[in-house]
């Protein structure tokens, strides 16, 4: 694995992204959006996980993270992905779902995803990657902080970032998000 994949110095900040196997437009439904806040807030809780920006847009999370915890980045992300994976293929796999016409394709996709991956048991839900970046200065942070924000105004989905309520543009807008985030 190369360098550019792996988390740097753990006492900086890293810009991350996971995204669904692919890129299936998966958080439109709220009980799915719920799955992912919950376990941030977990591993907030729990791991020592620290949030200075996130977007979670239909198809992946963007997340500014750092720890001030004993915990590697690394492993707060896979146990992050895990659980989320864990949760979706329960959700999906439940017959509780009303309405979702997809979950059957879904399904499919994924289980056919992780059969091909040898890291997986037969379902995978996120792709493999994080694609962590070291955030080593301020511009750098503002920089990777404007694109989260702006994702959904680039996607068409609001006009402006912090009218995407499940996006850290709506918390520096100086209001309540539905994740608590730290500031730099």
């Amino acid at each position: 694995m190369s360098r550019k994949y792996r988390f740097g110095d753990q006492s900086n900040l890293h810009f991350v992204t996971f995204t669904t196997i692919n890129w299936i437009d998966v958080f439109i439904r709220e009980e799915y959006k719920e799955v992912m806040v919950n376990s941030i807030k977990y591993c907030q809780k729990n791991k020592g996980l620290e949030v200075y920006g996130y977007c979670l847009m239909t198809s992946h999370f963007h997340m500014i993270m750092g720890t001030a915890s004993d915990n590697l980045l690394e492993g707060i992300v896979r146990d992050m992905k895990s659980y989320t994976s864990k949760c979706m293929h329960d959700i999906l796999e439940s017959e509780k779902i009303i309405h979702e016409s997809r979950r059957e394709w879904m399904l499919w996709m994924m289980k056919r995803a992780g059969t091909k991956n040898k890291n997986n048991k037969g379902f995978q839900f996120w792709q493999q990657h994080n694609n962590p970046i070291e955030i080593w200065s301020p511009s750098v942070f503002d920089q990777k902080l404007d694109y989260i924000h702006n994702n959904p105004v680039e996607a068409g989905f609001v006009e402006r970032p912090e009218d995407w309520r499940y996006s850290s543009a709506v918390n520096y807008a100086g209001r309540k998000g539905v994740i608590e985030i730290l500031y730099p």
